[in-house]
């Protein structure tokens, strides 16, 4: 690498050296670039000049930056259109600018906490814990998730009727297996909602009806009509418009059930994260014998732990439980203990309080960001979460957008990917996986997209 005088500013000339070389696939994905004094010291120039290179090529999302880390080059850099394969290697990479939603930065896992929860539990779980245990999970951890979920988010929970599962998408393929077992046969689902999760209810053999969302939430009105046997809703913050259940739907919503023997499953995959106020109560709470609560640590620590809980109403825990023996006999125990020391020590509050900020202040960039670069698209469900909705106008082609989007290397998705029927479009974006730096240029990219597709 040279710099050559009268050619341009040497921060500029460095920038696109280190573009064309990530481009080009000479620096691969992950490689570790020299330090900003080494190549400095290399290149003659002051270490401002790669400092600033190294900021630059960050926020466009060619390099990841850390403290007390390599600066390495990001598993995205855009392949060369010229290069053989070059498509086929772009669509396995993951994007440059990551507004996917549906999940957290796990660079910001506590590792440490984790580490010494880790340790504890080796050290000082029982013998009998290592042996076949209860298919419901871990005692411990059972009681843990009883007490945390009973004060932060209001659900009147029995260790008894807690069952730990290996994730969300394990729980959902359970309870359709108990819900069938127990005569079940059609669940009204929010339209939009997630798609996976009603591919893992399809998938285990219940019919799957969608009923609309507006500002209020789920249209209990429509429910009525269509007579399930059982509601999947979000209540505390819907995916993905993230409005919240109103509080006369909640209780039409509990009167339904109470009226006709049918089951709510309540998912509360990300309530912790509210900005705007305390977080809003599970509806679990109000009627524990109606509403099956399901959450996991997918959001607020890592889904890589594939640590999951469901708390049953007693009607249907046997069933449930029989499920989760004949699936795979429990779910990990040591991971299980972690997980419950590191509740009862207060971690978990303690890095939802440190997460609450960082990703507020994305939010916060994000919004300021689609302001100034897409005027015209109207950001929603900005109060809670880890993603928003972007309105955008009505002769919009969506699906256009979308490959135009994800041609300049920005990952994202359609609101039309988690409808059941047609509506409005719409874009989610996630900010949750993208740092600050990155969020203005990737608006900017956005925003190019759009017109490109208008």
């Amino acid at each position: 690498m040279r710099l050559q005088p009268g050619a341009g500013s040497r921060r500029a000339q460095l920038e696109e050296q280190l573009r064309e070389a990530i481009r080009g696939g000479r620096l691969a994905a992950g490689a570790a670039l020299p330090s900003s004094r080494a190549l400095a010291r290399e290149l003659g120039v002051s270490r401002g000049v790669v400092v600033d290179a190294y900021a630059q090529l960050s926020a466009e999302g060619y390099l990841v930056a850390r403290q007390g880390a390599a600066t390495r080059v990001a598993g995205a850099g855009p392949a060369s259109a010229s290069s053989p394969g070059a498509a086929g290697a772009a669509a396995d990479r993951p994007p440059r600018f990551d507004f996917r939603p549906g999940g957290p930065d796990v660079s910001l896992f506590p590792r440490a906490a984790w580490l010494a929860s880790l340790r504890r539990a080796l050290r000082d779980a029982p013998d009998a814990r290592f042996d076949y245990g209860d298919p419901r999970g871990a005692p411990e951890l059972r009681a843990a998730l009883a007490r945390y979920l009973g004060r932060v988010r209001g659900v009147a929970a029995d260790p008894e009727v807690v069952v730990v599962t290996s994730g969300m998408a394990q729980g959902m393929a359970l309870l359709a297996r108990a819900l069938l077992a127990r005569g079940a046969r059609r669940i009204a689902v929010e339209d939009p909602s997630s798609a996976p999760g009603r591919e893992q209810l399809s998938a285990n053999g219940l019919d799957v009806v969608p009923v609309p969302v507006d500002a209020d939430g789920l249209q209990v009105d429509v429910v009525e009509r269509l007579a399930p046997d059982v509601v999947f809703a979000a209540p505390a913050h819907q995916f993905p418009l993230g409005v919240v259940l109103a509080p006369e739907r909640r209780a039409a919503l509990i009167d339904w059930a109470a009226r006709t023997g049918g089951l709510i499953l309540e998912d509360d995959y990300d309530a912790e994260y509210r900005y705007d106020r305390a977080p809003v109560g599970a509806v679990q709470g109000l009627a524990p014998e109606l509403v099956v609560y399901a959450g996991s640590v997918s959001k607020t620590l890592a889904p890589g732990l594939r640590l999951g809980w469901m708390v049953v109403p007693e009607s249907i825990a046997a069933a449930t439980i029989a499920a989760k023996a004949s699936d795979d006999l429990g779910t990990p125990v040591v991971e299980q203990l972690a997980l419950a020391d590191f509740l009862e020590r207060g971690e978990l509050d303690r890095h939802l309080r440190r997460t609450r900020g960082v990703y507020r202040s994305r939010r916060d960039a994000l919004v300021a960001a689609l302001s100034r670069h897409l005027p015209e698209a109207v950001p929603a469900g900005v109060a809670a979460g880890l993603h928003l909705v972007v309105h955008l106008p009505p002769e919009t082609d969506e699906v256009a957008v979308l490959a135009r989007a994800r041609e300049r290397g920005i990952g994202l998705y359609g609101l039309s990917e988690h409808r059941m029927k047609p509506g409005p479009p719409a874009l989610l974006l996630g900010y949750g996986r993208i740092t600050e730096p990155a969020i203005d240029v990737g608006a900017a990219e956005l925003a190019a997209a759009v017109r490109y597709a208008a």
